[in-house]
């Protein structure tokens, strides 16, 4: 601790909120899109009980670094976390609790597939502790299912929604657009059946080709890029239409029913990534540092053995904060308050004040006395509104 307690360039006042991503890194099989560190179950089935064993010892290891703070978020990401039995994430969580303080209210969300539901199964996840349920529906259309990969149809996915609704208060449905072949009265008919199954919160994602991938060696056609933007005014129309709100780049939501530990990604605060290939972001009184776990699940259990799950460690620089607050924050719809730079970065709002001056006359931002927020043409260029802050000099 001495090491991340020493003198630095930075003076944080105060530390940001603490939130906790845990990596299940197991699929049924690879999707052709999937970029993600996910690796199809093993031959002699997950490893449960050594990987749960494994995530505590790096809980464990990494609790100096953590200790005293309150977690107000748990997201258990993949992979397919949802593989796991209830009865092992009921082991997971009540060790989680018993080593960190969480929130009265802690948000705890759990990645799903509708090709691993089970009758009752998402009632015991909810037993086990679980209070949201995200959903990889990405389609109800089973054409468009069986190219993308999925081990799940369009009546599969139905039965998990609705099950899911009822077993949970809250929940989300994950939706791909801009998929071969797909034009906007497909979407259409996508989206309103998606809206008729009434979710809380719908997060909408671009079909991207990603390195590394079935569909980089083999690319589909996709859309043209002026019809994926027809696809996105079709969403956010249709979404409004329904009571849902863009409050971010990628995600709808009914008011009150936000993802709590996504907004903690892009307010910039704190979050301790366990298990394979998983990332962290803490930040100390002088200095916030990255962490990156080693990335093979057979590799992390081996190092798990010996200690040893820090595969990467990063200071972030004082010349790079700006920008990596940046790149999180304008993803806000309403923004953020001015006094959040300064609390999340130790940086004064002098460093960024040349940059918020460009974007203003180009028509990107929008600021008054205590916020600043990205405009409605902003939005619409958002990639280019970021990387005005990429060359701060702080």
């Amino acid at each position: 601790m001495l090491h991340y307690l020493r003198p630095g360039t930075l003076q944080l006042a105060a530390l940001p909120p603490l939130t906790l991503y845990i990596h299940l890194p197991w699929c049924l099989k690879k999707c052709p899109y999937c970029d993600f560190n996910s690796h199809a179950v093993p031959a002699a089935g997950l490893p449960e009980q050594a990987y749960i064993a494994a995530l505590l010892a790096d809980l464990e290891a990494a609790l100096p670094l953590i200790w005293g703070r309150t977690v107000h978020s748990i997201f258990l990401g993949g992979g397919t976390p949802s593989l796991f039995s209830p009865a092992a994430m009921d082991q997971l969580l009540g060790a989680l609790r018993a080593r960190v303080r969480l929130e009265a209210d802690c948000e705890i969300t759990l990645e799903a597939n509708p090709g691993t539901f089970e009758k009752d199964r998402f009632r015991a996840f909810r037993a086990a502790g679980v209070t949201r349920l995200s959903i990889g529906v990405q389609s109800f259309s089973d054409d468009a299912l069986k190219m993308l990969g999925r081990v799940h149809d369009r009546a599969q996915a139905i039965a998990a929604v609705e099950e899911a609704a009822q077993a949970f208060d809250t929940f989300n449905l994950d939706i791909m657009y801009a998929l071969p072949g797909q034009d906007l009265v497909a979407l259409r008919k996508d989206m309103a059946l998606a809206l008729t199954l009434a979710p809380p919160h719908i997060s909408i994602y671009h079909l991207s080709i990603e390195p590394n991938t079935y569909f980089a060696k083999f690319p589909p056609q996709l859309p043209e890029e002026d019809t994926a933007y027809e696809m996105l005014d079709l969403i956010t129309e249709m979404t409004g239409q329904a009571g849902l709100q863009r409050y971010e780049v990628s995600a709808y939501a009914r008011p009150g029913h936000a993802c709590r530990h996504n907004l903690n990604y892009w307010k910039f605060g704190d979050y301790l990534g366990l298990g394979a290939g998983a990332h962290s972001k803490l930040s100390f009184a002088h200095r916030v540092v990255r962490q990156v776990r080693f990335r093979e699940p057979a590799l992390y259990l081996e190092k798990a053995l010996a200690g040893a799950f820090v595969a990467q460690e990063t200071q972030v620089s004082r010349s790079d904060l700006p920008f990596e607050f940046m790149l999180n924050a304008l993803r806000l719809k309403d923004g953020f308050a001015l006094q959040l730079f300064a609390e999340r970065t130790g940086l004064p709002m002098t460093a960024i004040e040349k940059e918020l001056q460009l974007a203003q006359e180009k028509g990107w931002l929008e600021r008054d006395l205590t916020t600043v927020r990205p405009s409605v043409h902003g939005y619409d260029f958002l990639n280019d509104l970021q990387s005005l802050f990429l060359q701060v000099q702080a």
